[in-house]
């Protein structure tokens, strides 16, 4: 079968952008550009200089991190298509800002885990509440560590002694942070006066003074951080996964978005509802304790919380 393809068509396209936009994002900032060749069903998807954030991603991981969960949302809305698409990272010849290319190839019938995935992409939501305390089976987490993405490895945390780690370095993440002039300037600019925000707009709204880390994801000056042992408490009753790759550079940042991504939906579809913190992470001391107290063998990028929702 020949590999080259008609052009897109506006319906195509529009449903490419639209599901990207979907993907979740460092501070809802939607740090990507979508461009569609013409002539051809190729795309590129552009990292966004100008949705930068100097102060929470002073090296730009978390905008490549966000950029991979929106290339993931990208293939799977091509296989809903019915297109197989073949995603070039970090494509040669370079083009200024491209940090992936997606050549459709032919006609084919998308996997049911793809479907599932799909069909989750608009339910996906940041959850910032406790959990049921029906705990996620193993079973469940090898399915949702089972991402297919090459150099991501996605590991479970758990016992007292990981969670007491957490608890301390959350704790001191949330100290600095809440404490930091700079940054919170920052998060204020991109808060959006709305407890639901649209895409692109920010971050919802503060949130009740009252909540507590891990609960409450994005610290704030009004954040209350929870004894150390309560939170140690907090967290050893919870799923957490951590999203690891073997290095540090921008490939295994967008390797690292995609398999969060793939991950967080297959969640969806199975029912439970997800958080994700990369807030923590940029927080030198805290990643290098992450690395050094739970004897990991590469780099950590992303922490999640999974459970079942409280109705």
């Amino acid at each position: 079968m020949s590999r080259s393809a008609p052009t897109w068509t506006s319906g195509e396209r529009g449903l490419v952008r639209l599901v990207a936009e979907l993907a979740p994002s460092v501070h809802n900032t939607l740090p990507w550009r979508i461009v569609c060749a013409d002539g051809a069903r190729t795309l590129s998807l552009l990292a966004r200089g100008d949705r930068a954030l100097p102060q929470h991603d002073p090296h730009g991981r978390d905008r490549l991190i966000s950029c991979g969960a929106a290339l993931t949302n990208v293939r799977l809305a091509l296989c809903a298509l019915g297109w197989v698409p073949e995603i070039d990272l970090l494509p040669m010849p370079v083009t200024p800002g491209e940090v992936a290319r997606v050549v459709v190839v032919e006609r084919g019938e998308p996997i049911d885990e793809d479907v599932v995935r799909y069909l989750a992409v608009s339910y996906r939501r940041s959850h910032r509440a406790p959990f049921l305390e029906t705990p996620v089976d193993d079973a469940t987490v090898r399915r949702l560590a089972a991402h297919g993405v090459d150099g991501v490895e996605i590991r479970r945390l758990g016992g007292r002694y990981d969670a007491a780690v957490l608890a301390k370095l959350l704790s001191h993440s949330a100290a600095v942070l809440r404490l930091d002039t700079v940054y919170q300037r920052e998060l204020n600019a991109w808060t959006a006066n709305d407890e639901h925000p649209v895409a692109g707009a920010g971050v919802a709204v503060l949130p009740r003074r009252d909540a507590a880390l891990p609960w409450a994801g994005l610290v704030r000056r009004s954040t209350a951080i929870p004894d150390r042992v309560i939170l140690t408490d907090r967290l050893a009753r919870e799923c957490l996964l951590l999203v690891e790759t073997p290095d540090d550079g921008p490939l295994d940042h967008l390797r690292a978005g995609m398999a969060v991504e793939e991950m967080w939906l297959t969640a969806v579809g199975a029912g439970l509802a997800c958080a994700v913190l990369t807030q923590p992470l940029q927080v030198p001391e805290v990643r290098a304790g992450l690395v050094e107290e739970l004897s990991l063998n590469g780099f950590p990028q992303v922490l999640c919380r999974l459970g079942y929702p409280i109705a």
